[in-house]
């Protein structure tokens, strides 16, 4: 098992990819404590979890936005748990859908809040666990507003791009701490987020989205296994040392990625960064 002995916190876990992530550690060996906002979707996701379940799965409920929610989380890993490995910061929301001077400035806010704000302060809070552990790992979740604008989904777009930049850095600060800092694209899933999206409707999410959205539905989608197993594999003792990317689960070839460790420290590939003109063949700059 690869997760053997290891102790994990997977938030947004009742359902979607953080409930598959948190499935597979289980099953891989890993003492786990799931959290989200809804105490009855927990206890659903916490008997399927426990199905095939290797290690304990606990369960706590708790709004990653609110920092007292956050901070009562952390106790329930220091003292169900022993300590803490693994953090996976999957808890997300697409956030309001329709152009910025139009949509509810409010809802925009928070998102940012869960999506960004929240993201940090779990990190911020579990890192005196995560040091004292012999090699702590953190996962953020990315999207695809993290690498490409998606007009009419401001918020989301703004935060995810925002989230993996402050991976970055968040990698370079803890790398003499000997915790490694990822963040993975886990692609386009077909969860109550598309769903979301479809319910919006092309005049709210803009006609090229939703038709992307159309065919993404009927395709199937990016399975979730998929973008979680990549989180095995960067929660697992296989990615020592890899830190500071971003990482595509359906693109990207991370099964391989141990064998290019040194390569990989020393450039930005798989990172956020400004293109230049020349770097797409123009002689103006």
């Amino acid at each position: 098992m690869k997760l053997a002995r290891k102790r994990a916190v997977v938030t947004g876990a009742s359902q979607g990819l953080g409930r598959s992530i948190a499935k597979l550690f289980a099953e891989e060996g890993a003492d786990v404590l799931i959290c989200a906002r809804h105490a009855k979707d927990l206890e659903i996701a916490r008997t399927e979890i426990r199905a095939e379940a290797q290690g304990r799965v606990l369960v706590e409920t708790a709004n990653i936005a609110v920092e007292a929610d956050v901070k009562r989380l952390v106790e329930r890993a220091a003292d169900g748990l022993g300590g803490l490995d693994v953090l996976v910061c999957n808890a997300g929301v697409y956030g309001p859908k329709g152009a910025i001077d139009e949509l509810n400035w409010e809802s925009w806010v928070e998102a940012i809040q869960i999506n960004l704000l929240g993201t940090v302060f779990c990190c911020r809070s579990f890192l005196p666990l995560l040091r004292d552990s012999k090699r702590g790992k953190i996962i953020l979740l990315s999207g695809g507003g993290a690498t490409k604008p998606l007009p009419f989904l401001s918020a989301y777009a703004a935060s995810k791009a925002a989230t993996v930049r402050f991976g970055e850095t968040l990698a370079g600060e803890l790398r003499d701490f000997g915790i490694d800092v990822n963040s993975v694209a886990p692609g386009a899933l077909n969860t109550r987020m598309l769903e979301e999206v479809l319910d919006a409707g092309p005049e709210k999410v803009g006609a090229a989205f939703y038709d992307a959205s159309i065919k993404q539905r009927d395709s199937g989608g990016t399975p979730l296994e998929l973008g979680a197993n990549l989180c095995l594999y960067f929660a697992s003792d296989e990615s020592h040392g890899i830190t500071g990317k971003l990482v595509s689960a359906a693109w990207d070839p991370w099964q391989q990625l141990q064998e290019h460790r040194q390569a990989l420290d020393a450039t930005d590939v798989y990172t956020l960064r400004r293109i230049v003109p020349r770097e797409r063949g123009f002689s103006w700059g």
